[in-house]
Order: structure tokens, then sequence, then C-alpha cells
């Protein structure tokens, strides 16, 4: 139903299910690329309601990050991949949908087979329920670099106080990025996560508050 383009590679339409409304996809890093293009095959038609939410997990992290989404008035997306030496690592609203960044050690890395590849995950979610998550999502990122609510990070500098609001969003979108890809289809259609998982993220945001008290005012979810 779905298919990939890296410029340069051979189009990519062989998904892996997950379960019966989740597929993922992986890709070498190496040779290094720039944009990824996912679309829907021609002739591919979403039910009535349901969207096509496109999840990107880079290695290091283990974690999925909701980039976009696909759907019937919708049927392709260009995400741009920023290559980058710096080591800031990180999902930032980019003016083609979502940017990501995928440091170039680490690619150069993979010509030794080092390095995990790009996972690209594609999940079937209620059309209203996506975009909202889509909508809190850019805007929790949006407040981190637009110095409205709260100063850039610099060493030895203290971030500004950011309001209950966007504290909240930061949050959600953090859980969110994290639960999405234990979510499976249950009754009815909808998605269902188990208990577990929100206990391992529960966990492990707590273990992140307490090495890091303020990633959530600089916006590092």
């Amino acid at each position: 139903m779905f298919g990939v383009i890296i410029s340069g590679r051979p189009v990519l339409t062989t998904f892996d299910t997950i379960s019966p409304t989740q597929a993922q996809l992986t890709i070498p890093t190496f040779p290094p690329f720039g944009h990824i293009v996912v679309f829907m095959l021609p002739g591919a038609t979403l039910p009535e309601g349901q969207s096509a939410a496109v999840y990107i997990r880079i290695p290091p992290s283990y974690e999925f990050k909701l980039w976009g989404e696909l759907s019937n008035t919708k049927q392709s997306a260009i995400f741009k991949i920023r290559n980058t030496s710096s080591g800031n690592g990180g999902n930032n609203l980019g003016a083609v949908d979502m940017d990501a960044m995928i440091d170039e050690d680490a690619q150069a890395k993979q010509m030794g087979g080092s390095v995990e590849p790009v996972t690209i995950g594609i999940s079937l979610e209620p059309t209203v329920q996506l975009e909202a998550n889509i909508t809190a999502q850019k805007a929790a990122a949006t407040a981190s670099v637009t110095g409205l609510e709260l100063v850039r990070h610099t060493p030895g500098a203290v971030a500004s106080q950011v309001s209950t609001k966007v504290l909240a969003q930061r949050i959600i979108a953090n859980a969110f990025n994290f639960l999405a890809s234990f979510s499976s289809a249950g009754s009815g259609g909808n998605e269902v996560v188990p208990l577990k998982s929100f206990q391992e993220w529960w966990k492990k945001f707590e273990r992140k508050v307490e090495m890091d008290p303020t990633f959530l005012e600089r916006g590092d979810v």
C-alpha cells in the first residue's frame, strides 16, 4: 500500500507487517541521503476516517517519532534529513514536514556495518486523533525554537519559565512518541497500548527528569 523513494536508490515497497494496522521499513543510512519521499501506491485507499501516521526511528535512539501523515487527499509527503556532525540529534519542525538528523559520524560507521538502519513506521490511526497529535507536536516544537516561551539553552544559562500548557504538551508528546510503536489494533478498530509499555515509559521519563530536570523547559522531548 505504501512506498518510499530515496534519491539514487530503487523504490522501496516491501514493508514488514507488524499488525493489521502497522508496518515498518528499514533503510540503510549509508550512503548518506538528504530527503525521504513516502507515498501511497497507485490505487491504494485508506478506510473512511483513517489516516496513515508516518513515524521514524533514527539510531542510536530506540524511539519512533511522529513525522506527519498520509491520507486519501494527501497521498505523498517529502521529509528532509539534515546531516549534521554537531551531535544534537533530534526532530525539529522544518520547511518540508518534519526534519530529522542523522549524525555524519554514524553514517561513516555504517560502512563497517556497526550502525543500525533508519526505520520508517506506518500506522493507521483515526484522522481526528492523528491531526490533533501532529498539531500538538508542532506547537511544542515551534515553542522550543521561536524563543517566545524560553531562551535558547546555552551552557551555564538558566532557561526562562515555561508555561504549564507548554510543559504539558511536551510531556504528552514524549509519551506519545514512545508509546506509538507499541500500539496494536483492538476491538472495533481502536488502537490499544499495553499497560506495561506505559510503565516502561514512566520509568524512563523519571530517570530522564532525575538526570536532567530542565530538559522539558528546553523542549528536548
